[in-house]
């Protein structure tokens, strides 16, 4: 199948910016119009298939993720949700400190400091490029309850050891939450094989599918932990017995969806991962690896330039930032711009997001321009 087919916006633009938001491919704007048209003429009444999509894609979910099982995966409306459902529900103790490192992403650090009750100590740590664990595990103590880490930095694009940092989290039984945001559907996250407590991410960027909805996956001896903040009737597995006489939360990962789904959200994200898993893990991240060295490459050649990402492919992700004295960010986007290829500023620097099918010849015409823009006065 021709791979403009599936992901028409190649036909239209040079899309490198898939760390703010993703357009969707083909098949997902397929499954969003058959849902809508099938509410408009049907209303509810094939609901029951709509939950079969939505089983469908907790199935593809603990496919992504490499869960156990998909019991252990939560459907919310986005990352601050997720990551807000654990600063409220944890069962904090007076006395214990809350790590974060500097420079997170406000849905990474908002909640930690607003819902997090008064006497939990939050410690931002400064953040070193060249090794970003290093702080957070020295100051790991008998004291620290949590880790709050991106798995991926929003704006350089440095990827973080989970490994590493997880390994030093269980020495100090201290839990750790992964916003992965800017890892899921770019890079493989496997929850079964990393010291990993909670993982969160959104939708809308790597994922290929609508906002508004994001995967919430618990590690069920962490999940005991979290007091549920919200309650509704759809929580339970037999969510339609109205006259059950048990309201207590289940042991699952359901007891985080109180009320209804965003089921338009649902159909989108199915179809999105979908389309992900027809791939294989290791060959997506492989030909994305392979676009982010291309930039690199080309990006190191040009005079004045400032790589913000790491050079070292273990570090990276999707994302390539890169700042010049010799253009402002805002005049070196105008330019993209009027070439039709899409980016992003992030700080002093203009950041550059591909994906798996990004065609290289698009990624030559944006070092191009870039060059054109480096070489004018």
């Amino acid at each position: 199948m021709p791979i403009a087919s599936v992901f028409p916006v190649i036909d239209r633009h040079i899309w490198l910016n898939h760390a703010a938001i993703s357009p969707w491919p083909a098949p997902v704007a397929d499954a969003m119009r058959a849902f809508v048209d099938d509410n408009a003429c049907y209303g509810p009444l094939h609901y029951n298939d709509w939950l079969e999509v939505e089983a469908g894609l907790r199935r593809r979910a603990r496919d992504l993720l490499d869960a156990e099982c998909e019991s252990d995966i939560a459907l919310v409306k986005n990352t601050s949700d997720g990551l807000g459902l654990i600063a409220a529900g944890l069962d904090w103790q007076p006395g214990d400190r809350l790590l974060l490192l500097a420079g997170e992403f406000p849905s990474n650090r908002l909640p930690w400091y607003q819902l997090t009750p008064k006497e939990v100590e939050v410690v931002e740590l400064p953040f070193d490029p060249a090794d970003p664990e290093a702080a957070l595990i020295e100051a790991l103590d008998a004291r620290t309850r949590l880790v709050a880490i991106s798995a991926v930095r929003y704006d350089s694009g440095i990827r973080i050891d989970l490994a590493r940092l997880g390994r030093a989290c269980r020495r100090h039984g201290a839990l750790l939450a992964v916003d992965a945001i800017q890892q899921l559907g770019a890079l493989p996250l496997s929850v079964r094989e990393l010291s990993v407590d909670f993982v969160v991410g959104g939708s809308h960027k790597w994922l290929l599918a609508p906002e508004g909805l994001a995967l919430f996956w618990s590690r069920p001896e962490a999940r005991e932990r979290l007091r549920p903040v919200q309650s509704g009737w759809r929580m339970w597995p037999d969510m339609f017995d109205f006259d059950r006489a048990d309201w207590s939360p289940p042991a699952d990962a359901r007891r985080f969806e109180p009320g209804t789904l965003n089921m338009a959200g649902i159909h989108g994200l199915a179809a999105a991962l979908g389309v992900l898993l027809e791939t294989p893990a290791d060959e997506r991240a492989a030909a994305l690896e392979a676009r982010v060295e291309h930039l690199v490459d080309g990006l190191s050649g040009l005079p004045d330039l400032v790589l913000d990402t790491p050079r070292a492919a273990r570090r990276r992700a999707g994302i390539v930032t890169f700042s010049s004295p010799r253009r402002a960010p805002d005049r070196l986007l105008g330019d993209l711009r009027r070439a039709e290829v899409f980016a992003a500023r992030r700080g002093p620097g203009v950041r550059l997001s591909p994906h798996f099918y990004t065609p290289i010849e698009q990624l030559d015409r944006a070092l191009d321009v870039v060059a054109d823009a480096l070489a004018r006065p």
